[in-house]
């Protein structure tokens, strides 16, 4: 098989007939050609007066040393195999907490493994999250364990379902594979920026789900682990609460899968001595823009193409003050939604459903942080840091979970905003009108200030009046990095393997999946032993 890259096509081309883009395209006659399939597919938008696709093909065909030599881009390709070996008569079940990306991906190989892993989501059910997230977002009162941080599927359910990330493994495209056999639209497998949306990745979470438990796995919700027990140093047992019950389960391997929000954890293994580390993270706003106004900022005239879906953007400015703005998360035609997960402390964050159509689209803005700024070298700093900044946007949104938000044009000026312009904010339960300044750090809104000017150099109409800010986005990583050896196990206790996200190692859906399979495989060589 030979992968062929850089290949241009007008938006209207038709990708369904592969076989005469390849004749058409790349010289390669339909009796020559085995197969062709779409690897790649990007928007190139650089010149707003020709905005086309590029894509990829990786093609099978007769004398493929000799189109090797003679088409441009061509590179020979063999796709990564991934492969679980079946254990046989595992000593004992390994317990997996939590499960967003990587405790479900974890289960999974464990699953198809055959051992039979046990799993403790803290929160509900997706179906249950859903009643408990649409309750609190009209107004209802908020469930500190199952939100949009706690639940199946972790944070990222309630997100853009976005797939993009920084790293390279093989493991990813055999992730992609079992997202598209639970559900999720095969375009992921070769869309560029490819993403799921929160309405279809439901469906894929709660697919997976079942394939473990038909694997011999369980998964138990509404289970709030609460602490270990140790016998020379590995792990023997862990606990959890149920229904106010407290439960033990026996075990040797315990995958620590709890998600960036999970601060109860941190603090339970700080007091139990497990080695944790201070860990940089970034706070910041969320900006809306309409939708068109973005789509015509990034296409041109093209903005509207029936082959195009909503726009979207990546930014990042390194400012006089030593500071970096930068956008994160950024949801096409989609929502600002309420992702507190404690009382009295008020967080947000950006989803969108696959369509993209929302009147709105929003991005992060955020301003990177670190242990200079925390004022302590206590391991748990960044963490009492972000709760310390929730607690003022909660305060400044009037104590009540409405957001405090800000009109760009009034922001700038220094002024707290008394009305809104074009864009109506998409938060709910409602939004509150108050400055930045209330809830973020001065060197925060100066950041702000100095890089969304620049942002608009970028990209024309960022830096409109009308724009609105949002805060306080605040969980867009881990504050606190739970160390661990390259045998993926705690540095302080074996059998304990901090894993995804909130243990510091992974930053996304897919590289938090890619983490949990690793440790996944590491837990398997100990069952092996």
């Amino acid at each position: 098989m030979i992968r062929v890259g850089g290949i241009r096509v007008s938006l209207d081309t038709d990708l369904s007939n592969l076989e005469a883009l390849c004749e058409k395209k790349l010289k390669i006659s339909r009796d020559r050609l085995i197969s062709a399939r779409l690897a790649k597919k990007s928007v190139d938008a650089r010149k707003k007066s020709d905005v086309h696709f590029l894509i990829s093909l990786d093609i099978e065909a007769k004398g493929e040393e000799k189109l090797l030599k003679t088409l441009k881009n061509a590179s020979k390709y063999e796709k990564p195999v991934y492969n679980i070996s079946a254990l046989k008569n595992a000593p004992y079940r390994p317990v997996i907490v939590g499960f967003g990306p990587a405790g479900m991906y974890a289960a999974l190989v464990l699953a198809m493994a055959g051992a039979k892993p046990i799993v403790l989501e803290r929160g509900g059910d997706v179906d249950s999250r859903v009643k408990a997230v649409g309750e609190f977002q009209s107004g209802g009162r908020l469930d500190p364990e199952c939100n949009v941080q706690f639940g199946e599927g972790g944070a990222g359910t309630f997100s853009d379902g976005k797939l993009t990330t920084g790293i390279k493994d093989r493991r990813i495209g055999w992730i992609l594979e079992r997202l598209v056999e639970f559900g999720a639209p095969e375009e992921i497998l070769y869309l560029a920026k490819p993403h799921i949306g929160t309405d279809k990745l439901r469906g894929a979470v709660k697919a997976l789900r079942e394939r473990v438990i038909a694997l011999g796995g369980d998964v138990r919700f509404n289970a709030k682990f609460c602490g270990f027990e140790a016998e020379n140093g590995s792990v023997s047992a862990v606990r959890y609460i149920h229904d106010g019950s407290t439960e033990t389960i026996e075990t040797k391997s315990v995958i620590l899968a709890t998600g960036h929000s999970a601060r109860d954890v941190f603090e339970l293994l700080y007091n139990e001595k497990i080695e944790l580390s201070q860990k940089s993270f970034s706070v910041g706003v969320r900006a809306e823009h309409l939708r068109t106004d973005i789509d015509r900022a990034m296409y041109g005239d093209f903005a509207g193409h029936k082959a195009l879906k909503a726009a979207d953007y990546k930014l990042a400015v390194h400012l006089p003050n030593g500071r970096t703005l930068y956008t994160f998360c950024m949801c096409p035609g989609g929502y600002v939604v309420a992702a507190s997960s404690e009382e009295g402390r008020l967080a947000v964050n950006g989803m969108s459903c696959f369509a993209r159509d929302a009147e709105n689209s929003n991005s992060a803005l955020l301003v990177n942080v670190g242990p200079e700024d925390y004022g302590s070298d206590h391991p748990l700093a960044g963490m009492y840091f972000q709760r310390e900044l929730e607690e003022k946007a909660f305060i400044a949104g009037g104590s009540d979970y409405r957001a405090p938000a800000a009109v760009l044009r009034d922001f700038m000026a220094g002024r707290v905003s008394e009305k809104l312009g074009r864009v109506k904010p998409s938060y709910r339960p409602d939004v509150k009108f108050a400055a930045p300044e209330e809830y973020l750090p001065d060197y925060v809104c100066e950041s702000l200030r100095m890089g969304i000017t620049e942002m608009g150099k970028k990209i024309k109409g960022f830096d409109d009046g009308d724009t609105v800010l949002t805060g306080i986005e605040s969980r867009s990583s881990s504050p606190v990095r739970i160390n661990r050896g390259e045998d993926m196990q705690s540095l302080s206790l074996k059998g304990l393997y901090p894993c995804g996200e909130g243990a510091g190692y992974a930053g996304g859906i897919v590289s938090a999946a890619v983490d949990g399979m690793k440790c996944a495989e590491a837990v398997l060589e100990a069952l092996a032993e």
